[in-house]
C-alpha cells in the first residue's frame, strides 16, 4: 500500500480522538515493506509533532473544515503539508504520491481538492507562513489551549517547557546493578560501538548518544538492561523498600517502575495492579524477561475488590495523567490530549489516591508520581489531601534534581536528559 496512504490509516483515529500512536502506528508497519518503515514511522511523528502547526496551515487554506466522514482525507492533507513543510522530498513528488493515496483510502473524489490545496502551498509556502507567523499555533507548535495553562502554571518556565517537547527524547538506559554494575555495563556498550554516559541523577541511568533497536543492546534479553528515562527511574530509589516488605505498585503498566523495585530489593513481597488487561501483557514480559514474579491482578486502583485487606508497607502510585510532561516521547498528545480532560484527570488521581490511603500501614510511605507537568494533578492536588487527611503527612524530598515546591518536587523535560515528572512522599501517622 502506498506509504502515505499507510501514515494516513495510522493518524485517522487519534483526529478522531482514538486509540494511541503507538498502537495505529503499529498496525501501519505491519502492513508495509520493511524497506519503507522508517518513512511510515516518520510520516506518523512528524505530523504529530507538528500538529498545531499543520492545522493551523490547513485551516488557512481551506474554505471551510472536511466532513467528519473524511478524516482520512484530512490525516493525508496532513501528511503532505507536513513533507513541503518539514521534509526535504521533492514537492512534485511528495504531491503525486499523497494524492495517488486517496485512492488508496477509496475517496478518490478527494484527490482534485487535494491536489489543488498542495500544490498551493507549495507555491505560496512563504507566504502563507508569514501572515501566520503571530499565531501561538505556529510560534510554539503547542495548542493554544495548553500554551495557556502552561504559562499560568509556570510563568517563568513555560517557554522553555515548550521547546523542550518539540526536541526529540534522548534514549536512556536502567541497569539492573543486581547484574551487572553500570561501569561494566558501559564497556559492554563500547564493545558494540554504542556510546552512552552515565545518568546524573540515578546510579542506574545512561543516556545514549543515539537511539538503537533494543535488541542490539548486549544481553537485554536476559535483563541485564531496559529503557527507561531517568526520571521514572527515581521512584524506586525514593520508595526506599526493605526486604519481607509488603508493597503495592498501582496502576503498574508498562511494569519498568515494578521490574526496578525488583532489581533494587528482591525479598519485597509485590502486588501489582492494572486496570487495562492489554497494557498487563507487557508488565507480564518484562517480568519474564527479567526472571522476576509479582502477584499481578486486573483491578482498578480506585476500588477496593481485589484487596484481601492486609495493608502494605509502602505503595507507589504511578497515577494516570496527561502524560504533559512526555509529550517528546508520544507527540500525539498534541492532538489527544483536550483542555478539560486535566479536571478529569485529577478526579481520577483523587480517587485512586483516596481508595489506596486506607490500605497503608501506619509508619508506611506513599509515593505519588505523575509524568504531568500541571500542578493541577500534581502539587495543588497533593495539598487538598493533606488537607483531607489528618494522618497523612508530606515528607520533603532532599535532591538536586527537579524543582521543590510546597509539596513534592517538579521536574522538566531536559535538553539531552529527563522528562517532565513530579514526585511527591507521604507518611502515615
Amino acid at each position: 500500500m502506498n506509504v502515505r496512504g499507510l501514515a494516513a490509516l495510522a493518524i485517522t483515529p487519534l483526529l478522531q480522538g482514538k486509540g494511541s500512536l503507538n498502537y495505529t502506528l503499529q498496525g501501519a508497519l505491519n502492513r508495509c515493506e520493511e524497506k519503507d518503515r522508517a518513512l511510515v514511522q516518520q510520516l506518523c511523528y512528524g505530523v504529530c509533532r507538528n500538529y498545531p502547526k499543520l492545522e493551523a496551515i490547513s485551516h488557512h487554506l481551506l474554505d471551510k473544515p472536511m466532513r467528519q466522514a473524511d478524516k482520512d482525507v484530512y490525516a493525508l492533507l496532513l501528511v503532505g503539508l507536513y513533507q513541503l513543510l518539514e521534509m526535504r522530498i521533492p514537492a512534485h513528488a511528495a504531491i503525486s504520491e499523497t494524492v495517488e493515496a486517496c485512492h488508496q483510502i477509496d475517496k478518490s473524489r478527494a484527490s482534485g481538492l487535494l491536489n489543488a490545496i498542495l500544490r498551493r502551498f507549495a507555491r505560496e509556502k512563504d507566504d502563507v507562513l508569514h501572515s501566520l507567523q503571530d499565531l501561538p499555533e505556529i510560534v510554539f507548535n503547542h495548542p493554544d489551549w495548553f500554551i495557556q495553562k502552561l504559562r499560568h502554571n509556570w510563568p517563568e518556565n513555560w517557554e522553555t517547557i515548550l521547546k523542550e517537547n518539540n526536541c526529540q527524547a534522548p534514549m536512556t538506559l536502567r541497569v539492573n546493578l543486581s547484574k551487572v554494575s553500570r561501569e561494566t555495563y558501559l564497556d559492554f556498550l563500547r564493545a558494540v560501538d554504542i556510546e552512552g554516559h552515565p545518568s546524573t541523577i540515578t546510579d542506574s541511568g545512561i543516556v545514549l548518544e543515539h537511539p538503537v533497536d533494543v535488541y542490539l543492546l548486549p544481553h537485554f534479553q536476559e535483563g541485564f538492561v531496559s529503557v527507561q528515562d531517568e526520571a521514572a527511574q527515581l521512584s524506586g530509589y525514593l520508595l526506599k523498600t526493605q526486604p519481607s516488605e509488603r508493597v503495592l505498585d498501582a496502576c503498574a503498566a508498562p511494569g519498568g517502575k515494578l521490574c526496578h523495585l525488583f532489581e533494587i530489593n528482591s525479598e519485597i513481597q509485590l502486588d501489582a495492579i492494572e486496570i487495562e488487561a492489554s497494557r498487563a501483557v507487557r508488565i507480564q514480559e518484562n517480568l519474564e524477561r527479567l526472571q522476576v514474579t509479582a502477584n499481578l491482578v486486573i483491578a482498578d486502583a480506585s476500588e477496593s475488590n481485589w484487596w484481601d485487606g492486609e495493608l502494605y508497607d509502602k505503595i507507589l502510585v504511578d497515577a494516570p495523567c496527561s502524560a504533559t510532561g512526555v509529550i517528546r516521547r508520544n507527540p500525539d498528545i498534541k492532538l489527544l490530549r483536550k483542555g478539560e480532560d486535566i479536571h478529569a484527570l485529577a478526579t481520577i488521581q483523587w480517587n485512586i489516591l483516596s481508595n489506596l490511603w486506607p490500605m497503608l500501614k501506619p509508619g508506611g510511605t506513599l509515593l505519588y508520581a505523575t509524568c504531568s507537568i500541571f500542578s493541577q494533578e500534581n502539587e495543588r492536588l497533593i495539598e487538598r489531601f493533606l488537607k483531607a487527611h489528618n494522618d497523612a503527612q508530606h515528607q520533603v524530598i532532599d535532591a538536586s534534581w527537579g524543582m521543590e515546591r510546597k509539596y513534592g518536587r517538579q521536574m522538566f523535560p531536559q535538553q539531552n536528559g529527563h522528562d517532565g515528572f513530579y514526585y511527591a512522599l507521604l507518611t502515615k501517622a
